[in-house]
């Protein structure tokens, strides 16, 4: 269900790669750790297994920066899972799909089933996510990214 005061949010962005080297970007440790500023994606891709970057906080305990469970992995097409900031108990869903296309993968994410009273969490990822993305595309297609603003 998706809730009026936060919309779903939506994005397609074309890769220049196929399915399967996509698919490794956004699952694999080693380019979500230039992606995400050195967090490790700790992640178990069967349905109920974690997601979660991980990091050293300012305390320099390990803290985990964003937490969720897979909820369906159907490897290089679809990946969904829940979604929540840090230890906030409030939960969305993010699905990510994969298409191949002649010479490209279409890939679309899809952020929806937000918390009525997330606003922070909604706000952080509509300006994040095309942040990621692009990062992601840059990444697979050069072998470089660019640092986040």
């Amino acid at each position: 269900m998706t809730n009026h005061q936060h919309p779903l949010l939506h994005f397609v962005f074309y890769f220049g790669a196929p399915p399967e080297k996509v698919w490794a970007g956004f699952v694999s440790p080693e380019s979500n750790r230039i992606i995400f500023g050195g967090a490790d994606l700790e992640i178990d891709l069967e349905p109920g297994g974690r997601m979660n970057w991980v990091g050293v906080g300012a305390d320099g305990k390990r803290t985990i920066y964003v937490r969720g469970e897979v909820l369906r992995s159907e490897p290089p097409k679809l990946l969904q899972h829940t979604f929540a900031l840090g230890a906030s108990g409030k939960t969305s869903r993010v699905t990510i799909e994969l298409v191949p296309e002649t010479e490209a993968t279409k890939v679309s994410v899809t952020h929806d089933q937000w918390a009525e009273d997330d606003a922070t969490t909604y706000a952080s990822c509509a300006d994040g996510w095309p942040r990621i993305l692009s990062r992601l595309k840059t990444l697979i297609e050069t072998g470089k990214t660019f640092k986040p603003h």
